[in-house]
């Protein structure tokens, strides 16, 4: 840091890297790289949600395993959880090496979409290798959800779907909570500074406010989270400052 530089917020990324996820007894994640699914709590969680959604079907696709048909992707979701302070600064774990996968379509068969939908082979529809995508050797969750008739296009049931996955991914959430940070097997650190006399740089991004299947999420609880955030379109679709490390810290939440 130059001796002219402030430096504003610091935000610590720690991530700790799965080598394997099977079935088990139990949703568990270790610090010897092994991650454990069970699907008795399904039941409930379907129940809960059952206004919306008819059912749910989660499997784990291995690494290479993508030959394989798909429902609509609607997102690839990373299981990080705040550790100490709030979005954009203090101290993140993150899991790596596996990400979570829900995909959709309704009883009658129509795919959740809005203005076009992404079913197929699971290998065309994928680009892996790029910013907020799975590796080849990362490990996939599929979350298949089947919504009610016609509920794949409502706006309130998308949301409710997430909020499901959220509740079943706070478990691993709780642990990956409590890990010590020393054990991690990757730290980043970044930083928010102004650098007087330096260039002042904006990014723009233009982001979806549309509804159903084409929505932002704002500022939740938990990085990539949907508790606590709020969507751009109920912020009335106006321009909204974020900084560099709320950003990285999962700030924006894309609802397709």
């Amino acid at each position: 840091m130059a001796a002219n530089d402030i430096e504003l917020r610091r935000l610590v990324i720690k991530a700790f890297h799965m080598t394997d996820v099977e079935m088990g007894e139990e949703n568990k994640i270790t610090y010897n790289g092994k991650m454990t699914i069970n699907n008795d709590c399904l039941d409930a969680l379907v129940a809960k949600y059952s206004d919306v959604i008819d059912k749910v079907d989660v499997k784990i696709i291995e690494p290479g395993d993508h030959d394989r048909f798909t429902n609509t992707i609607m997102d690839i979701i990373p299981i990080s959880v705040k550790v100490l302070g709030k979005c954009g600064e203090g101290i993140t774990h993150t899991v790596t090496g596996v990400y979570i996968m829900p995909t959709g379509v309704d009883t009658e068969g129509k795919q959740a979409h809005e203005f076009g939908s992404s079913e197929g082979n699971l290998k065309d529809m994928l680009y892996l290798n790029r910013a907020g995508t799975p590796a080849d050797d990362d490990y996939i969750v599929s979350f298949d959800i089947t919504f009610k008739k016609g509920m794949g296009q409502e706006r309130y049931a998308i949301i409710e779907a997430y909020r499901m996955i959220e509740e079943w991914m706070n478990v691993f959430r709780a642990q990956l909570k409590k890990f010590e940070g020393s054990k991690c097997t990757e730290r980043h650190e970044y930083y928010d500074r102004i650098r007087k006399g330096q260039k002042k740089v904006l990014v723009i991004k233009e982001m979806i406010a549309h509804g159903a299947m084409l929505d932002t999420w704002i500022f939740p609880n938990e990085p990539s989270g949907v508790e606590g955030g709020k969507s751009l379109i109920d912020y009335g679709c106006t321009p909204i400052m974020l900084t560099p490390n709320e950003f990285r810290d999962g700030a924006i939440k894309a609802m397709n």
